[in-house]
């Protein structure tokens, strides 16, 4: 072991966290919720640390040269601004929320019409490289899905919505759970070995 101080102390705040959570004493809880608000502000100091290498990195690219000059120039003013008037003004200001309604929100939807694209795209390559029964599936739900959400030149086909409702609420609701089932399990794995000592992403 590398590091046996910064390994016995990661599993020590990791079970004090984990026994606050079933076993019933005051002082425990108390203990838990300390250790957690420690964590949520060691988290609010990386995202800062994330955000500041981020403008670092894009002004050595300005200090560089180079063809993406003008979009390190948005990022930093993009950037600034937000931060100024967020930060001076508050989130649920007039200013705050007309970034936020007239950047941000067209900004994913845009992200979201590419995805669109990129599944109607992948539907095909997929049909190129495997017809079998379940790429035709997956082909046919998309469609249906795209279509229904979007209608083409505002004509609603009788039962479509219906079966959209369908494919997301069944098999798609399905899907996702499974998803999170294997997310949970995966993350409840991760934290054993880290409580055990197995791994030690915290430098030892």
């Amino acid at each position: 072991m590398k590091a046996p101080i910064s390994t016995s102390i990661a599993i020590a705040i990791g079970l004090l966290v984990l026994f606050g959570y079933f076993i019933p004493i005051d002082g425990l809880m108390q203990l838990r919720e300390i250790l957690l608000g420690w964590g949520v502000i060691l988290a609010a100091v990386a995202l800062l640390v994330g955000v500041a290498n981020l403008v670092y990195s894009h002004v050595r690219k300005l200090r560089d040269g180079g063809v993406s000059r003008a979009n390190s120039i948005v990022l930093i003013v993009s950037l600034g601004l937000t931060l100024a008037i967020v930060g001076w003004f508050g989130p649920t200001h007039s200013y705050s929320m007309w970034i936020f309604n007239n950047i941000q929100l067209p900004i994913e939807a845009s992200l979201m019409a590419i995805l669109a694209v990129i599944l109607a795209y992948a539907s095909i390559r997929l049909l190129q490289r495997r017809l079998n029964l379940l790429s035709i599936v997956f082909v046919v739900s998309a469609l249906v899905v795209l279509i229904s959400t979007a209608p083409i030149f505002g004509v609603e086909v009788p039962g479509l919505n219906e079966f959209r409702l369908w494919v997301i609420q069944v098999p798609a609701a399905a899907g996702a759970r499974g998803i999170l089932l294997g997310v949970g399990l995966g993350i409840t794995a991760t934290a054993l070995r880290i409580l055990l000592g197995a791994d030690r992403p915290f430098g030892g």
